[in-house]
């Protein structure tokens, strides 16, 4: 099923994206230009495929459906995600992943600021974030569960795979970065470690789904090693509450 959104409202554009999944389980929305919303809220096991650039809030509170996005997504992808896959053949605006709960977004290339803020994870519902590129500020900035795994693919040699304010107020879940640690930029409420044979399963299970989807040699990406970033405490602003 093949929907045109052209220059359609997004309530309009989901009104008729729900219509289609009433009789079939994957379609294709073309022509996509900055409307916002699309798949919100949406559960099943449903397929969407999109062409064009999709809006703020794509997939929000979006619950086992998978969505592949043929360019690049606006801002807060995935915002508040509980289960399902976002695949971006381009790059990510602002606060991909916002509160996150489940589900793996795939990014090709770099992402914004503020990506995987507030993640979090509840038994075995554990989101993960996988940047092929680079990321803005505050990346995992009070990160409460999850993954993030960062690859700095094709960056120019003076950059940094991060920028500044890194997870800031994290206080749960890991972030692998390959390659190293940006310079100076690393909060005061996290700590740099080597990677265990656990970790390495983990980093080598999402590389593998990252080169399927957009056609990478896993060995050119694993070449490299990975650093394991962590919280040092569960409540690093403990003692700035009345209460602790």
């Amino acid at each position: 099923m093949i929907i045109s959104a052209n220059s359609k409202h997004y309530q309009n554009l989901n009104e008729d994206l729900r219509k289609a999944y009433a009789k079939h389980k994957k379609v294709t929305i073309k022509d996509v230009n900055g409307q916002r919303y699309i798949g919100c809220g949406l559960k099943g096991d449903y397929n969407l495929d999109i062409f064009g650039t999709p809006g703020n809030d794509l997939a929000a509170y979006m619950d086992g459906p998978v969505v592949r996005v043929s360019g690049n997504v606006q801002d807060a992808a995935g915002n508040t995600m509980g289960s399902g896959e976002i695949t971006v053949c381009g790059s990510a605006g602002d606060a991909p992943g916002y509160a996150m709960r489940g589900g793996t977004m795939y990014i090709k290339s770099n992402v914004g600021y503020r990506c995987g803020i507030h993640m979090k994870e509840y038994k075995n519902s554990r989101p993960a974030i996988v940047i092929g590129g680079c990321a803005g500020s505050f990346l995992g900035e009070y990160m409460a569960g999850g993954i993030i795994i960062i690859l700095g693919l094709d960056k120019p040699r003076d950059a940094e795979i991060a920028g500044y304010r890194f997870a800031t107020g994290m206080h749960g879940g890991v972030i692998y970065l390959r390659g190293g640690i940006p310079k100076a930029r690393i909060s005061n409420e996290v700590m740099a470690l080597a990677c265990d044979e656990d970790d390495k399963k983990i980093i080598s299970q999402y590389i593998d789904g990252y080169c399927s989807r957009f056609n990478y040699d896993r060995k050119d990406i694993l070449n490299e090693e990975f650093v394991k970033i962590i919280p040092r405490s569960k409540r690093p602003y403990a003692n700035m509450y009345a209460y602790v």
